[in-house]
């Protein structure tokens, strides 16, 4: 074995020579020596290296453990091929300080995702003392809604105060009613207001049906059959809330207060809450006369389509979090997406109204999603 300017050079009984190149030989602390680049290893066969191995020095301030640079043969199995890898990642130079603080250092844990109580959402529940529904459900917005401040890298001044995202559930007949509602300058979460909504033209048998094969295959369809209402309920509930928050004032009737819908496209209000409240028999309510579709404002701010909530998020680098086509989720997943713009400097304005006289939509972005 010789030391020299380009390394350490180990020659065994047998064999080729091993080289450890740009290994610091000189004396120096263990947590200096732990700092070092790790040496590179250069050899031809895993035979001579373990002849080798066992001629490096020892030293009571430094360690090295040695591992070739490719799986062994019995590493065959997907495990097997995980457990070297975890293995090969810890060959480095380290002391026994270090080693025993890793070994006293707590483990940092991601807390787990969790789904939303959806009894919770609709004001419903009767188990928040129960620490085993607590464990196993969400009851807090804020958790899938943070905003990071720093972050904020371009704020734009807004013209609306708040933004209430919107997202329907149910083709036949609306079957979930969302709104999640963002500060528009600050993108931090305000409230939310959700309920399942009961069919009016449809009956018991087929609302079974519909709902099993809605709400069944997400798992959450006894939620749906212990809390849904009727959409004239369900704009009832809608209305005090609204006016609760200001947002609104029932009786003067006209559109939002300094606050605006926000949809994932033009469906929900252009098309979906017309057609649900000639069903249920009620006038079209004047808060539901225009609105901001995401889709339009994504298009003009980064100059790119996106066919959906799924595309801004994944060209937005924003992981799905919930069910898909699960309201209250859907909501929350593009209220995120409206984070992320709102702190990119996006402006939100109105994109589509219509006239109480009319039924008749006008766009107002030349540039639109059609």
């Amino acid at each position: 074995m010789s030391v020299g300017g380009n390394g350490l050079t180990i020659t065994p009984r047998t064999g080729p020579a091993l080289s450890l190149r740009g290994f610091d030989h000189s004396p120096r602390s263990p947590r200096a020596a732990m700092a070092a680049p790790c040496a590179a290893l250069s050899f031809p066969a895993a035979r001579p290296l373990r002849a080798a191995a066992a001629l490096l020095p020892t030293s009571p301030g430094l360690h090295l453990r040695v591992l070739p640079p490719f799986p062994p043969r019995s590493a065959t199995s997907r495990r097997g091929l995980a457990a070297w890898a975890a293995r090969a990642s810890s060959a480095a130079f380290s002391s026994p300080q270090h080693e025993a603080a890793e070994a006293e250092a707590p483990e940092v844990r991601t807390p787990r995702w969790k789904p939303m109580c959806l009894y919770y959402t609709q004001g419903k529940c009767t188990m928040m003392n129960d620490s085993s529904h607590l464990e196993k459900f969400n009851h807090n917005f804020f958790v899938d809604l943070r905003v990071d401040t720093s972050k904020l890298r371009h704020p734009c001044s807004q013209d609306l105060d708040y933004l209430l995202i919107l997202d329907l559930e149910g083709r036949v007949e609306i079957l979930e009613f969302p709104v999640v509602v963002l500060d528009a300058r600050t993108a931090e979460f305000v409230d939310a207001f959700h309920r399942f909504v009961r069919p009016s033209q449809m009956d018991e048998e087929r609302t079974d049906r519909y709902i099993e094969g809605k709400y069944g295959k997400l798992g959450v369809d006894r939620v749906w059959h212990d809390t849904a209402i009727t959409f004239k309920e369900v704009l009832k509930e809608f209305e005090i809330w609204l006016t609760h928050h200001k947002f609104w004032e029932n009786g003067k009737g006209g559109s939002l207060h300094r606050a605006a819908f926000v949809t994932c496209g033009n469906w929900d209000l252009k098309t979906k809450i017309p057609e649900q409240c000639k069903d249920s028999a009620v006038k079209l309510p004047s808060y539901f006369m225009e609105w901001i579709n995401l889709k339009d404002i994504y298009l003009n701010f980064y100059k790119r389509r996106a066919t959906g909530m799924k595309t801004m998020m994944r060209e937005l680098n924003i992981p799905l979090l919930g069910s898909h086509h699960l309201g209250i989720d859907d909501s929350k997943n593009i209220a995120r997406v409206l984070q992320h713009m709102i702190a990119d400097g996006a402006f939100m304005q109105i994109t589509a109204r219509r006239r109480p006289s009319s039924p008749n939509v006008e766009f107002l972005f030349e540039d639109r999603i059609r």
